[in-house]
């Protein structure tokens, strides 16, 4: 059999995506996996250990994806912390949308349960960095311990403001999903309003939007 001389990590993941999708279960084997697509198993394991570590690498890549897309663009350069993660949070779930049917697939099942599913490692270590990367502004507390703790906050904070809006994204049937960008929009700039102590009116508007929606999902 011809074996394919070029596969890149993208391809297997891309592979993987579509079998899943077509069949509604993972690959038997990567014996079966790697000779439909003609390529050598060890090809494989020089990018992923098994059909798992594949799943948490298409998170990764859909992170990957939309911060090398900002990072090309001038204007992202330039934009100050609140407006670097309002643009990431735009063209993640841009990439989402792109492939929803297998966000579905994975993610559907466990929505109400985010928070420590394994195969959202990756991505949480990749956003962790990337919050960590933005600079945003904090309070400045003069002391060590409590700036780290400060700091492992925001972190935590960020992670779970990303999976309450994959959770919002999965549950949204609104035209475009216009209804995520809307919250998005109100739930990011609710977090900068509080960083700088600002938060009143943003909380009060966020607070009123998660209820009427929840009240019609409901």
């Amino acid at each position: 059999m011809a074996k394919k001389k070029t596969v890149s990590k993208n391809d297997i993941i891309s592979w993987y995506m579509d079998y899943v999708l077509e069949h509604d279960e993972n690959p038997k084997t990567v014996f079966a996996f790697t000779k439909k697509h003609s390529f050598e198993e060890a090809t494989l394991y020089q990018y992923f250990t098994s059909f798992e570590a594949i799943e948490k690498g298409v998170f990764e890549a859909f992170f990957s994806n939309s911060v090398n897309s900002l990072n090309k663009n001038e204007d992202y350069q330039n934009f100050d912390s609140r407006n670097k993660l309002l643009s990431f949070y735009f063209t993640f779930f841009e990439n989402l949308t792109a492939n929803r049917s297998y966000v579905i697939h994975v993610l559907d099942k466990y929505k109400n349960d985010l928070k420590g599913l394994k195969v959202l490692s990756g991505l949480k270590k990749h956003f962790n960095n990337y919050i960590n990367g933005l600079d945003i502004p904090m309070l400045d507390l003069k002391q060590e311990k409590l700036e780290k703790l400060q700091e492992n906050a925001l972190k935590e904070s960020s992670w779970l403001q990303l999976l309450i809006t994959i959770k919002f994204w999965l549950d949204d049937s609104s035209a475009s999903f216009e209804k995520t960008d809307i919250f998005i929009e109100k739930s990011v700039n609710t977090t900068f309003d509080v960083i700088d102590i600002v938060p009143i009116k943003s909380v009060i508007d966020l607070g009123k939007f998660l209820f009427k929606e929840k009240f019609h999902m409901n």
